[in-house]
């Protein structure tokens, strides 16, 4: 299980195991060494000893707004290794490096080479045009209403159902690959596209993989109609997607991937934080908030 979304309960450690207990004081177990990212939404608590647990089994722990619209703070398991960042900011540094992870980043998420003789801000005005068109297909192919993308993080409710939807799988998207860059080693704010804010590099990783995965199931589900919840419909969706797919084994080796494009010398390999993710079977969404 890649993501549990957790809201109005209090998380603790009993008997060496991590538990949620709601308000009528009923224990859920939660098979936290199985969890990449824990998302915690407004009500939840989280003890000491929980958050220590966690750091131990590399679970990531996110702060979240209701519907994770928005990312407070993250927990950080284990934290960067220096000769992966110093990597990263050198690439980062070099224009021409940073340009050569740019184009590698491009070519894998549209499936073909970037255009030649383009500059990294050059290339993110393309790929916005793509971007807008690839909203308006998929919106044409559910038969979404679709005026752009657009929401006020500080009137959730107020949004439209497609943004909402959209806002809900990009957050399980980020909180997943923020969980990849750092057990990996690496910063989540020091990006190539993206610059300038707390999870750059997150941003960059995650577009990569975006148009594959959870935009198009928010169109889907936005599409349905009907449903009484479609926060936590889209959270099982990808939560269940992560899991069939096996997202987060695939998202290191991406990372490994771009950065070797900037044909830069990488440091060595041993020492790096590896992940595991077991196939449990039979665990829902332990009764909480999707």
């Amino acid at each position: 299980m890649s993501i549990l979304y957790v809201g109005r309960g209090l998380i603790d450690v009993r008997d060496g195991a991590f538990v949620i207990s709601d308000k009528a004081g009923v224990r859920t177990l939660i098979p936290i060494g199985n969890i990449a990212v824990l998302m915690l939404e407004p009500g939840s608590r989280v003890s000491h000893r929980a958050v220590g647990l966690a750091a131990t089994v590399g679970t990531l722990l996110v702060w979240v707004g209701e519907g994770g619209v928005r990312v407070y703070s993250a927990g950080q398991p284990g934290g960067a290794r220096s000769d992966r960042l110093l990597y990263q900011a050198k690439l980062a540094l070099d224009e021409t490096a940073r340009l050569k992870v740019v184009r590698r980043m491009y070519g894998l998420r549209f499936g073909e080479p970037a255009p030649k003789k383009r500059s990294v801000d050059q290339l993110r005005g393309i790929e916005g045009v793509r971007v807008r068109r690839l909203y308006k297909h998929l919106a044409d192919q559910y038969g979404v209403r679709w005026s752009g993308r657009r929401y006020d993080p500080h009137n959730w409710d107020d949004g439209t159902v497609i943004n909402r939807c959209l806002s809900t799988a990009t957050s399980c998207l980020y909180g997943l690959s923020e969980a990849a860059i750092l057990a990996a080693g690496y910063a989540p704010a020091i990006g190539f596209i993206h610059t300038g804010k707390p999870r750059s590099f997150v941003y960059d990783i995650a577009d990569i993989f975006k148009f594959d995965t959870v935009v198009p199931a928010a169109f889907r589900i936005a599409g349905k109609g009907g449903l009484t919840n479609i926060e936590r419909e889209v959270r099982i969706h990808c939560r269940d997607s992560f899991r069939k797919t096996k997202l987060l084994r695939r998202i290191i080796p991406t990372i490994h991937d771009v950065l070797a494009a900037g044909e830069i010398t990488p440091p060595k390999e041993e020492g790096v934080v590896p992940i595991a993710i077991p196939e449990p079977e039979g665990i829902g969404d332990a009764g909480h908030r999707g």
